[in-house]
């Protein structure tokens, strides 16, 4: 009477040997998951996905979830912000803005050199000086603090950021704004004590 086959992997049997020989343990047997494990991307290289071992976070995917690329470099996290710069001439103005989303370094490079600009360019119109340059300033230190709270965006692998440059008040230019100032103070003195 013949013998049933082993259980197992019948090609594991050792060559030339019967079925009643006795045979190599069979391999075992892995069966391929369904799904990815709960910590694997979506797909390969996919960003924004869990990261292993079900962290998440560990793959930021630039553009997702209310994250913005920077449009200089391409690093992120980025800010949404829009920063200005005016211009006051006697009878005319120039206005000027640059939209973000900016990264850390790209949006404080962008800041100082519109801010410096502002402060020494923005005071040579009467609307400008009393309306239209504060507004700028002001709504360029709002864009500022958006900015702050950005972590840092890292390598830059294209080398496209800009040098992030001397802070404002370094820069010559911006001690101009010193003049509207001392107008102020010397219009208000005249006023009080006139």
């Amino acid at each position: 009477m013949s013998q049933p086959p082993p259980p197992g992997n019948p090609y594991g049997a050792v060559p030339g040997a019967g079925y009643g020989a006795p045979q190599a343990p069979a391999a075992p047997q892995v069966q391929a998951p369904a799904q990815p494990f709960a910590g694997a991307p979506a797909q390969p290289g996919a960003y924004g996905q869990p990261g292993p071992y079900g962290q998440p976070g560990a793959y930021p995917q630039p553009g997702a979830q209310g994250q913005h690329i920077c449009r200089i470099c391409g690093g992120f996290p980025a800010a949404d912000v829009t920063i200005r710069a005016h211009q006051g001439m006697l009878v005319m103005m120039t206005f000027r803005k640059l939209e973000g989303p900016f990264c850390r370094i790209c949006g404080t490079s962008v800041f100082r050199d519109m801010m410096s600009r502002t402060l020494w360019q923005g005071w040579w119109s009467p609307f400008s000086a009393g309306l239209f340059n504060p507004f700028t300033i002001i709504a360029d230190l709002v864009a500022r603090s958006k900015i702050n709270k950005l972590p840092d965006p890292g390598h830059d692998p294209f080398g496209a950021r800009p040098d992030i440059g001397k802070p404002v008040f370094r820069r010559p230019a911006s001690f101009v704004v010193l003049v509207p100032v001392l107008w102020l103070l010397t219009v208000f003195m005249v006023i009080a004590f006139g």
